[in-house]
């Protein structure tokens, strides 16, 4: 199971992670309203390395981002079940709008995010690149987000 951890914690892990030449794999997200498809993006993620560091975007960030009324689950409830997930190695909740706080001060080998960012401008890739790390993209499950979950419950009767 993983850990919720503060920024510093995570980075004496990170540090013990390339003492020991193993791959870190970082992803970020809001992942509110957790579903299947969240669980197989983050299975495809951590199977690109050692470990899956998850950066999640706090209540603040998710307002900002999201829009009035997400996150529709706390941050404090979100960490601790992505926590649980077998792919999660740790989460490290953040505030900012970007990742890029975490990313540098992480230094990750592969940056992970959905395979949506194909025809979008991933803002976090030129950092990644400019310190040699990769990007890579991960195909969503179909039909699967938390948009369209929300959709269908406002959809009921």
């Amino acid at each position: 199971m993983g850990q919720v951890y503060t920024l510093a914690q995570a980075r004496r892990e990170r540090e013990q992670l390339r003492s020991a030449g193993q791959q870190l794999v970082f992803t970020n997200g809001h992942f509110d309203l957790l579903h299947v498809g969240h669980l197989d993006y983050l299975e495809k993620a951590r199977a690109l390395g050692d470990a899956l560091f998850l950066g999640l975007n706090g209540d603040d960030s998710t307002t900002q981002l999201k829009g009035a009324g997400r996150p529709l689950v706390p941050a404090a409830e979100r960490a601790r079940l992505l926590a649980a997930l077998e792919p999660v190695s740790a989460v490290i909740v953040f505030e900012e709008l970007t990742a890029d706080h975490l990313i540098s001060a992480l230094q990750p080998d592969i940056y992970a995010k959905g395979g949506d960012y194909a025809h979008k401008v991933l803002p976090e890739r030129p950092l990644v690149e400019a310190y040699g790390g990769q990007v890579k993209l991960i195909d969503y499950l179909p039909d699967h987000s938390t948009s369209a979950l929300i959709a269908r419950i406002r959809a009921l009767p």
